[in-house]
């Protein structure tokens, strides 16, 4: 009971922050235009891409706050035109998430069956205001069960798999990383647990190192996002996509944005990065500019909706 009531405070906290938030808490950085510029610049820039990664830190109340806002900005001005893909739910759940969206199913059937992350609050106002105006939403991800078992074993141990669970990731040969990714993904040391299923960055994944191809399991599911928005659009191909992902999986286009190539290189992908910065509101965008197309910076101020 004193946990249930410590969660239900802290959710309500979180809650009443956000709702308090404002332009005060965020400066956005155009790296094309060589300026900062508000919110609604993304979304008319919107107009010459397919896809927008948005990269996350999965505990910044910010960013939570500017990715709802960023789906209503663009639903303002792509309307129907407009669907939601997100790295929090498993591409075996779209059935779950759909039921959902089509009100079938009752919320606490859907955040049971759907697996939900822990911090699902953060991520509640976007299917919310997906459900509430009819747009698709994406369940992008592998499931963990099979990024852990290509990282135990091989992509060549997943073709071993029934053919209704290959259904569940990228095709096979998925491609892994190289050059700079690779070199992110084997600098980065086991983070503590805490953090939901998959974090911001590959080591938080808590699947343990030792023999651990980490490599080829981040791979599977940077692929598998990619090959699930790449599959939607070829039946909707007159809808922009926001795609809602940690930071790690797109920043200096690597990742999802690299993997979108590889499934269709004509894709335009716009790579939005935030960060928090202790020196906000007095910002270096030197430091940032190599992550994105734009750069948002939040302040350290506010609370972040659980400690990593």
């Amino acid at each position: 009971m004193k946990k249930l009531f410590l969660t239900f405070f802290f959710g309500s906290v979180t809650l009443a922050a956000t709702a308090q938030l404002s332009e005060a808490n965020y400066r956005i950085y155009s790296v094309k235009l060589d300026k900062e510029v508000p919110l609604n610049v993304i979304a008319e820039d919107m107009i010459n891409y397919d896809v927008l990664l948005m990269g996350e830190e999965h505990n910044d109340s910010v960013t939570h706050y500017l990715e709802k806002t960023m789906l209503s900005l663009m639903y303002d001005k792509y309307g129907d035109d407009l669907a939601l893909s997100m790295e929090m739910f498993e591409r075996d759940v779209q059935p779950v998430m759909n039921e959902y969206l089509n009100g079938f199913i009752k919320e606490k059937h859907f955040i049971k069956d759907a697996r939900v992350w822990s911090n699902y609050r953060d991520y509640k106002p976007m299917v919310e205001f997906a459900k509430e105006n009819k747009l698709d939403v994406i369940c992008a991800n592998a499931a963990s069960r099979y990024a852990n078992l290509a990282g135990r074993k091989g992509q060549e141990y997943l073709k071993k798999l029934p053919d209704a669970s290959k259904q569940n990731f990228a095709p096979l040969p998925y491609a892994v990383a190289t050059g700079g990714y690779y070199e992110k993904l084997t600098g980065i040391h086991q983070a503590p647990a805490g953090a939901p299923a998959d974090t911001t960055a590959p080591a938080q994944n808590n699947m343990g190192m030792g023999n651990f191809d980490l490599v080829a399991a981040q791979s599977l599911w940077d692929a598998t996002m990619a090959y699930s928005i790449t599959e939607y659009r070829k039946k909707n191909k007159s809808k922009k996509i926001m795609q809602v992902n940690g930071k790690f999986h797109s920043d200096e286009g690597y990742a999802v944005a690299a993997q979108l190539k590889n499934y269709n290189a004509k894709i335009k992908r716009l790579i939005v990065s935030t960060s928090s910065d202790d020196a906000y509101p007095k910002i270096d965008w030197s430091k940032y500019k190599k992550y994105g197309d734009y750069i948002i910076i939040t302040d350290p101020k506010v609370p972040r909706t659980y400690n990593d």
